[in-house]
């Protein structure tokens, strides 16, 4: 066996899985918010990713904007503001990647990439829920995929029923792969919105859950592009009871 040709392979598919796969969310961090990249338990370098996010936003339950900024430290990306926001949002735009005729990711659009055959750009959106909104969520500007649960409340437990939808443009969209645990069961297999763009689930878990949704949508440039691969997150922390 050719364990240099395997190895090989594997990395060429991690690359991909990077590319296509990988989210971005809020979780806390030493007791404060910060913005994760990764995959499932993976927590990847957000300070090399910086110039890659694109926009954060804040707003409170009744869903006007509340300032918001992101700070970077010596290896997180922290939010910052004053009164912390029921709903943060943000956007991070891997941009161009293209597979060569020799299996190989490059950052670069397909028509910089002589032979290319699989090629997209990559864009992440992250929607955290600190607390319920006054209101059913409405969709929010700048998340072009987007993940609407369709009750103000949030979940109460673990295994508690949830039906969210899921928006492309402000518009329900059939045939988004939803998974229920992002963080902690990423390979599960996904459930698939149908033409209304809903799907109902069981929460995962009594703490952070983080809900996944992909989708790969038209280019917007097809002369760089195949499609736009575009991944969202919903994520929110179910609060443990006093003791």
């Amino acid at each position: 066996m050719n364990y240099a040709m395997v190895w090989a392979g594997v990395l060429l598919g991690a690359l991909s899985l990077n590319v296509q796969a990988h989210g971005v969310w809020f979780a806390e961090r030493s007791g404060q918010l910060a913005m994760i990249y990764g995959h499932g338990a993976e927590d990847l370098d957000m300070i090399r990713r910086h110039d890659k996010v694109k926009e954060v936003a804040g707003y409170d339950a009744a869903g006007a904007p509340v300032p918001v900024t992101l700070r970077k430290t010596d290896h997180l990306l922290l939010i910052d503001a004053k009164p912390m926001p029921a709903v943060i949002t943000g956007v991070l735009d891997n941009g161009y990647w293209s597979k060569g005729p020799d299996g190989k990711w490059v950052n670069k659009g397909r028509d910089e990439v002589p032979g290319a055959g699989e090629s997209g750009r990559y864009v992440k959106y992250a929607v955290y829920l600190r607390e319920s909104t006054r209101a059913p969520l409405q969709p929010l500007a700048g998340q072009v995929l987007q993940i609407l649960p369709l009750k103000a409340a949030l979940p109460h437990h673990k295994d508690e029923s949830m039906t969210v939808r899921v928006l492309f443009n402000g518009k329900p969209v059939a045939g988004a792969k939803v998974t229920r645990d992002y963080v902690g069961d990423p390979e599960a297999k996904p459930l698939v919105t149908g033409r209304d763009g809903t799907v109902t689930l069981r929460v995962r878990n009594d703490g952070l859950n983080v809900i996944s949704a992909a989708y790969d949508a038209p280019p917007d440039d097809p002369a760089k592009a195949t499609k736009t691969g575009l991944f969202a997150t919903l994520a929110f922390a179910i609060k443990h009871k006093a003791h």
